[in-house]
């Protein structure tokens, strides 16, 4: 029998749920490792490492399937030394993942040439980024989610002079968090929830910002955290 989503329990609210801790014991990764050509050189040259997290616990019967998501970083600062993620809100209404923040990002389709190429389409169905305005560095390892999607992360720089055009069937918001703060464990915080005698595990990376005046928290938890988690792992690889 299928078990149900972490997202879909009564009354659940993953900012409420427990921090069983924050790995502030980590070390963060050198903001020199985090400009354009290192990252790049990182990519052409990786090291040898291992993903934390590859895989949730499954809550759904429907059968796997290849998707991609783009992971954007955005080459902000005049001397491009301040990058920053781009990431969404999904909208309330969609099937799965409904309201959480995410990569654009979406299913492989038979169309599409690869993974890469189901990316960069997503992320112009979702968000209206044009390709011209990407350069790829290259893809890290395959993350399945609890809703049986195997998706493969593309990491890519992103011009600031890109634009963006929201679709609103599906984002509901996009957004920039910089790359440093993801990039420093003490920020990452350990999540444990259990129901029905089924526990979960996962990390989120509360992010405050200041809009319209207003302090605002942008919670990214769950495959998207995962993921991220998993590309702190690929940058502070000796």
């Amino acid at each position: 029998m299928a078990q149900t989503p972490l997202s879909r329990l009564p009354h659940f609210d993953p900012r409420l749920a427990p921090v069983m801790g924050v790995d502030a014991h980590l070390p963060r990764v050198p903001g020199r490792l985090l400009l354009p050509d290192a990252l790049r050189s990182r990519f052409a040259v990786p090291p040898v490492w291992s993903p934390e997290v590859v895989q949730e616990r499954l809550f759904s019967d429907r059968a796997p399937a290849h998707a991609a998501v783009l992971v954007p970083i955005v080459m902000r600062g005049e001397q491009q030394d301040e990058p920053t993620v781009l990431l969404t809100e999904r909208t309330a209404h969609l099937s799965t993942h409904s309201g959480q923040v995410a990569f654009p990002g979406g299913k492989v389709d038979e169309t599409d040439a690869d993974v890469t190429a189901a990316a960069l389409r997503e992320a112009y169905e979702e968000v209206g980024l044009d390709a011209q305005h990407v350069q790829v560095l290259g893809t890290l390892p395959i993350y399945t989610t609890g809703t049986a999607f195997m998706v493969t992360p593309v990491v890519a720089l992103v011009s600031p002079a890109h634009e963006l055009r929201l679709n609103p069937f599906e984002v509901a918001d996009a957004f920039e968090v910089p790359l440093a703060f993801l990039m420093d464990p003490a920020n990452h915080h350990r999540h444990a929830f259990e129901w029905e005698g089924v526990r979960r595990e996962w990390f989120s990376m509360p992010y405050r910002e200041t809009f319209d005046g207003q302090p605002r928290e942008r919670f990214i938890w769950g495959a998207t955290a995962g993921m991220l988690r998993n590309f702190y792992r690929f940058l502070s690889a000796a």
